[in-house]
Parts: structure tokens; C-alpha cells; sequence
């Protein structure tokens, strides 16, 4: 039988979850480390985990085989070289989100196609002013669309714009095949030659060494005065004092971002004011049946890890997704 830990730090729904783990795959020993005395006690017979890990844990795990990582996308510092050049195979909750984030940046989008966070502000004090400039609407019958990141989420929110007629292209490293909805599909080393192209740009983007600050200052300045921009992915992808002069300078249309540099956003960032953004505090992946999806995932990599079969959402540690 081999030992599987719950790392701290635990949650109401711990003893729950070990315990369909234990049901789900039998030939576990599932236990639960409450704190970190315990997860050191514990590590060193593991042959898998959940939760974070750190240099110090990770040197006692010397028989660790498999790592369910906590999250979708882990924040930066999960993936340490220690744990990139460690043979142990880690898993993420990808695709369990896909619906709830797409919805959540079409949403961001549209609103900001018809103008709405002008509105929203100006029913705070009671103001009938209306703006009827054609130019103040992005007509996404006749827009482009770039979705930047086309994994389970990005290829959803293609095809939802599909379906109110934008044209969609879609940037990728790994992938190549056009999902539904998706038009184009091109690899990174296109994106400053299709930035000046597009309505709209919309990030998916996992915070990855390649991926940090990948839109700053020179980056906006590819893209139209015009077009609106959206991120959903990792705040790190994006430099919010680019973003904020480029807006002061009337340099885009408008932002929408559920994801920041610095979380939470301090109450006195310019950023709440603007007129032209569109602020959600990271709650793109709220919505039901997540925990239900999550541990539909834990318990399928058990059952996997046991039967000696390939784990699903297996990461590449050295890109950290």
C-alpha cells in the first residue's frame, strides 16, 4: 500500500476528501497532515501528495512519485527548481474552470463593447448622459478578436464570440488546430505582427517565465487606440502602470481585469477610477460545482496513480503548466 498525503494547509473539507481518495483508490493510505510537523513526519514515506510544497518538504519526500497540485495554475514560486528537476510527475485542476472564466470574459468584453462601465458609473450620481458616438461601440460582427492562450478556456471564450460574429484568432505555443469558434490559430512569435490587427485582445495566460510581463508598455503600443483588452489569466502576464498610462494617453479603448500585478489592488490605484476599466477582485472562477469538479480530479489521478495508468492534467514542470 502506498501513503498518500493531504498537506496543510487543511481545509472544512479535508476528512471529506480523504476520505473518497481512500474510496476511490484503495490501495492508498491516505492521511491528512494538519501542520507542517506532521507533513515533515509524513513526507518521507509518500509516494504522492496534495497540496504546496517547499524546498525544505520537498527534501524529506524522497520517495515522492506524484504531486496533485492545489490549483489550475499555480502561483509563482510553486514550480521551484527543486521540484522542476525532481523525477516526481505533477497534475493541476485545468478544465475544471473553463466555463465560469469564459463567462466571465465574455462578459468583461461585451460590456465593454457597449460602453457599460461609462453607464455603470454615471448611475452612482443619476446621470442621464448618453453617448451615442458609433465609435464608442466595438460592432463584433465586424471586429477581430485575439485570444491569447488557447487551452479549455481560451478555445470556450472563441466560441462564444464566434456566435456574435467576431473573428477569432487564436495565439498558442503547443496547440495549432483551430477549436470551434477560432478562425486562425498561430504560434507566439506572430503575436506583435497580429497585435495591430485586433478589436479586441483577450488573455488566458498562465503566469510562466515566458509569460511575465508579456504585455508592457512596448506591447500596448502595437495594439489600436481603439481596441479593448481583457485578462482573465495571471496578473503577472501584464504591467498595470503600462496599462494605466496607456489609457491617461488615450492609447486604448478600454481594459476589463479579474487578475492584477498586486492582489488585492490598493484602494488608491489609479486604475479604480478610470473610466474605462472594468475591475472584478479575481472572481472569474467563481461559480458552482467546483469543489465537486476538483476532487473528481484528485480522485481520478488516485485511481490512476494506483493502477499504474498516465495521470490526467499532467504539467510540464519546466514551463509551470
Amino acid at each position: 500500500m502506498s501513503n498518500f498525503v493531504m498537506l496543510p494547509p487543511s481545509d472544512e473539507l479535508t476528512e471529506d476528501w480523504a476520505r473518497a481518495v481512500a474510496e476511490a483508490a484503495p490501495a492508498l493510505n491516505v492521511q491528512i497532515a494538519p501542520n507542517r510537523e506532521t507533513a515533515l513526519r509524513l513526507l518521507p514515506d509518500a509516494a504522492a501528495a496534495y497540496g504546496s510544497l517547499d524546498p525544505e518538504l520537498l527534501a524529506r519526500a524522497d520517495k515522492l512519485q506524484w504531486l496533485q497540485a492545489p490549483m489550475a495554475a499555480p502561483p509563482a514560486g510553486f514550480f521551484f527548481p527543486e521540484l522542476v528537476a525532481h523525477p516526481a510527475q505533477v497534475t493541476n485542476f485545468r478544465g475544471i474552470y473553463n466555463d465560469h472564466v469564459a463567462t466571465h470574459a465574455v462578459a468583461m468584453l461585451l460590456s465593454m463593447a457597449r460602453n457599460l462601465p461609462v453607464y455603470m458609473r454615471q448611475q452612482t450620481r443619476g446621470a442621464w448622459e448618453r453617448h451615442l458616438a458609433d465609435e464608442d461601440i466595438l460592432h463584433l460582427p465586424e471586429s477581430t478578436v485575439l485570444v491569447i492562450g488557447v487551452g479549455g478556456i481560451g478555445a470556450e471564450i472563441g466560441r462564444m464570440l464566434a456566435a456574435f460574429g467576431a473573428r477569432v484568432i487564436g495565439i498558442d505555443p503547443r496547440r495549432s488546430d483551430c477549436p470551434e469558434g477560432t478562425q486562425e490559430m498561430h504560434p507566439p512569435s506572430e503575436l506583435d505582427r497580429l497585435l495591430p490587427q485586433a478589436d479586441a485582445v483577450v488573455l488566458t495566460l498562465p503566469h510562466t517565465p515566458e509569460s511575465e510581463g508579456m504585455f508592457d508598455a512596448a506591447r500596448l503600443a502595437l495594439m489600436k487606440p481603439s481596441a479593448l483588452f481583457v485578462n482573465i489569466g495571471r496578473g503577472a502576464t501584464v504591467r498595470l502602470d503600462a496599462v494605466t498610462e496607456a489609457l491617461r494617453a488615450r492609447r486604448l479603448g478600454g481594459v476589463a481585469l479579474d487578475v492584477f500585478e498586486e492582489e488585492p489592488l490598493p484602494p488608491e490605484h489609479p486604475l479604480w477610477q478610470e473610466p474605462r476599466a472594468l475591475l472584478t477582485p479575481h472572481v472569474a472562477v467563481v461559480g458552482p460545482y467546483i469543489p465537486e469538479r476538483r476532487l473528481a480530479v484528485l480522485c481520478e489521478n488516485a485511481r490512476r496513480f494506483t493502477a499504474g495508468a498516465p495521470l490526467i492534467n499532467l504539467v510540464d514542470k519546466s514551463l509551470w503548466y
